[in-house]
Protein backbone atom coordinates (compact mmCIF):
# COMPACT_ATOMS: atom_id res chain seq x y z
CA UNK A 1 0.00 0.00 0.00
CA UNK A 2 1.53 3.35 -1.01
CA UNK A 3 2.23 5.77 1.80
CA UNK A 4 0.27 9.00 1.86
CA UNK A 5 1.69 12.51 2.24
CA UNK A 6 0.79 12.61 5.93
CA UNK A 7 2.73 9.41 6.53
CA UNK A 8 5.70 10.84 4.65
CA UNK A 9 5.61 13.88 6.94
CA UNK A 10 5.79 11.65 10.01
CA UNK A 11 8.70 9.64 8.62
CA UNK A 12 10.52 12.83 7.66
CA UNK A 13 9.92 14.23 11.14
CA UNK A 14 11.36 11.10 12.79
CA UNK A 15 14.45 11.28 10.57
CA UNK A 16 14.95 15.01 11.16
CA UNK A 17 14.48 14.67 14.92
CA UNK A 18 16.80 11.67 15.09
CA UNK A 19 19.57 13.91 13.75
CA UNK A 20 18.95 16.28 16.67
CA UNK A 21 18.17 13.85 19.49
CA UNK A 22 19.46 10.49 20.65
CA UNK A 23 15.91 9.12 20.99
CA UNK A 24 12.71 10.29 19.35
CA UNK A 25 9.35 9.84 21.09
CA UNK A 26 5.75 10.52 20.11
CA UNK A 27 5.73 13.81 22.05
CA UNK A 28 8.59 15.02 19.85
CA UNK A 29 6.42 14.39 16.78
CA UNK A 30 3.50 16.20 18.47
CA UNK A 31 5.73 19.22 19.03
CA UNK A 32 7.38 19.11 15.60
CA UNK A 33 4.26 18.67 13.49
CA UNK A 34 1.77 20.41 15.76
CA UNK A 35 -0.74 17.57 15.79
CA UNK A 36 -2.67 16.30 18.80
CA UNK A 37 -1.33 13.41 20.88
CA UNK A 38 -4.22 11.11 19.86
CA UNK A 39 -3.69 11.86 16.15
CA UNK A 40 0.03 11.16 16.43
CA UNK A 41 -0.62 7.95 18.35
CA UNK A 42 -3.02 6.68 15.68
CA UNK A 43 -0.64 7.48 12.83
CA UNK A 44 2.37 5.95 14.57
CA UNK A 45 0.40 2.75 15.17
CA UNK A 46 -0.52 2.66 11.48
CA UNK A 47 3.08 3.31 10.35
CA UNK A 48 4.28 0.50 12.64
CA UNK A 49 1.66 -1.91 11.29
CA UNK A 50 2.68 -1.04 7.72
CA UNK A 51 6.34 -1.71 8.53
CA UNK A 52 7.72 1.83 8.25
CA UNK A 53 8.70 2.40 11.89
CA UNK A 54 9.68 0.52 15.01
CA UNK A 55 8.62 1.38 18.53
CA UNK A 56 11.07 0.32 21.23
CA UNK A 57 10.33 -0.92 24.73
CA UNK A 58 11.03 2.62 25.95
CA UNK A 59 8.56 3.92 23.30
CA UNK A 60 11.39 5.41 21.25
CA UNK A 61 10.71 5.60 17.53
CA UNK A 62 12.92 4.27 14.78
CA UNK A 63 12.69 3.89 11.03
CA UNK A 64 12.76 0.54 9.28
CA UNK A 65 14.82 0.27 6.10
CA UNK A 66 11.71 1.03 4.03
CA UNK A 67 10.72 3.91 6.31
CA UNK A 68 14.22 5.35 6.10
CA UNK A 69 14.23 5.25 2.28
CA UNK A 70 11.01 7.25 2.15
CA UNK A 71 12.04 9.68 4.89
CA UNK A 72 15.46 10.27 3.36
CA UNK A 73 13.95 11.02 -0.06
CA UNK A 74 11.42 13.49 1.34
CA UNK A 75 13.92 15.14 3.69
CA UNK A 76 16.44 15.62 0.87
CA UNK A 77 13.72 17.25 -1.23
CA UNK A 78 12.75 19.48 1.68
CA UNK A 79 16.30 20.67 2.34
CA UNK A 80 17.09 21.40 -1.31
CA UNK A 81 13.79 23.12 -2.06
CA UNK A 82 14.08 25.23 1.10
CA UNK A 83 17.63 26.25 0.20
CA UNK A 84 16.62 27.23 -3.34
CA UNK A 85 13.67 29.29 -2.16
CA UNK A 86 15.84 31.10 0.38
CA UNK A 87 18.45 31.82 -2.32
CA UNK A 88 15.63 33.29 -4.41
CA UNK A 89 14.88 35.73 -1.59
CA UNK A 90 11.96 33.99 0.09
CA UNK A 91 11.73 34.47 3.86
CA UNK A 92 13.18 31.33 5.52
CA UNK A 93 9.96 30.51 7.41
CA UNK A 94 7.90 30.82 4.24
CA UNK A 95 10.50 28.80 2.33
CA UNK A 96 10.21 25.98 4.90
CA UNK A 97 6.42 25.92 4.63
CA UNK A 98 6.39 26.07 0.83
CA UNK A 99 9.06 23.39 0.50
CA UNK A 100 6.90 21.12 2.63
CA UNK A 101 3.98 21.67 0.28
CA UNK A 102 6.04 21.09 -2.88
CA UNK A 103 8.22 18.15 -1.80
CA UNK A 104 5.48 15.53 -1.99
CA UNK A 105 4.10 16.38 -5.41
CA UNK A 106 7.19 16.71 -7.59
CA UNK A 107 7.93 13.95 -10.04
CA UNK A 108 11.29 12.22 -9.80
CA UNK A 109 12.25 13.76 -13.15
CA UNK A 110 11.51 17.32 -12.02
CA UNK A 111 13.22 16.91 -8.67
CA UNK A 112 16.30 15.36 -10.27
CA UNK A 113 16.55 18.38 -12.58
CA UNK A 114 16.14 20.80 -9.66
CA UNK A 115 18.71 18.90 -7.62
CA UNK A 116 21.18 18.90 -10.49
CA UNK A 117 20.72 22.65 -11.00
CA UNK A 118 21.10 23.29 -7.29
CA UNK A 119 24.31 21.24 -7.05
CA UNK A 120 25.87 22.69 -10.20
CA UNK A 121 24.81 26.33 -10.02
CA UNK A 122 23.49 27.37 -6.63
CA UNK A 123 25.46 25.40 -4.07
Amino acid sequence: MPILESGENYLESILKLSEEKEKVHAIDIVNDLGFSKPSVSIMLKKLKEEGYITIGEDNSLGLTDEGFKIADKIYERHKILTAILIKLGVDPLVAEEDACKIEHDLTVESFDAIKKYYNEVLK
